[in-house]
């Protein structure tokens, strides 16, 4: 799996991925209060997180990989410097046990957002949305770009179809990645994961040009010709 600056090159190589970023973004906007402070969690180089403290966001970030970080550092150093911008690292339990309580006690979280899937590496969902809940101030949102699992452009590959069977009966599936397993959910199984700590609100497309507002949830037509989803989310 591509990390760092070779990330950087992969995700911006192509328009589907550059306007996928870019609807995501527009999203995050939308939901957040101007002034507001943005968790941006599976951070990678920093690309979003640079784009909500250009927009005038408290913006904090957390990303497990070292080389994700280092390229975090070099792009926003410039907003680290001034303390718009400040990356947490390391170890994904020591995040979960010490810097979620830490950082709850120092700021008022009103967004989280996870771009480009980050949540569909996650094996223990419950205990990550249990995390978040704790993170963040009362009604707070998570927007989060997950995998599609009923992508009709993943039917050319063989384990699309190998794994039909799983996902009808569970209503998940992983397939194995480079360094961790890859998981696709269906709306019902970030439902349940998310359960008692956040609602799913709506489901849209990764696409630009559609409003949160004027989306109905659960448009299952239209999630069929997107490799990704966006979910926004309400904390119970």
């Amino acid at each position: 799996m591509a990390a760092g600056e070779e990330y950087v090159a992969a995700i911006t190589a192509h328009e589907p991925d550059r306007r996928a970023r870019r609807a995501f973004q527009d999203l995050a906007l939308a939901i957040t209060t101007p002034g507001g402070c943005i968790f941006d969690f599976g951070a990678g180089p920093g690309i979003d997180a640079k784009f909500y403290a250009g927009r005038g966001f408290r913006t904090l970030a957390y990303d497990v990989d070292p080389r994700m970080c280092a390229a975090f550092a070099r792009h926003c150093a410039r907003e680290i410097a001034s303390g718009q911008v400040q990356l947490y690292e390391g170890d994904y339990r020591q995040f979960l046990d010490r810097q979620i309580p830490a950082i709850r006690e120092r700021y008022d979280i009103d967004v989280i957002t996870a771009n480009f899937a980050p949540l569909c590496l996650i094996d223990d969902l419950r205990e990550l949305f249990a995390g978040f809940h704790t993170l963040t101030a009362p009604r707070a949102r998570l927007l989060a770009s997950v995998l599609n699992p009923d992508f009709l452009g993943d039917m050319r590959y063989g384990w699309w179809w190998a794994k039909r069977l799983e996902y009808w009966r569970r209503g998940s599936f992983h397939v194995a990645g480079t360094n961790t397993s890859i998981y696709r959910r269906s709306q019902a199984d970030f439902v349940a994961q998310a359960a008692p700590y956040f609602t799913l609100k709506i489901a849209v497309r990764g696409l630009p040009g559609t409003a949160v507002s004027h989306v109905k949830p659960r448009n299952r037509m239209s999630l069929l010709t997107s490799r990704y989803t966006f979910l926004l989310f309400e904390k119970q």
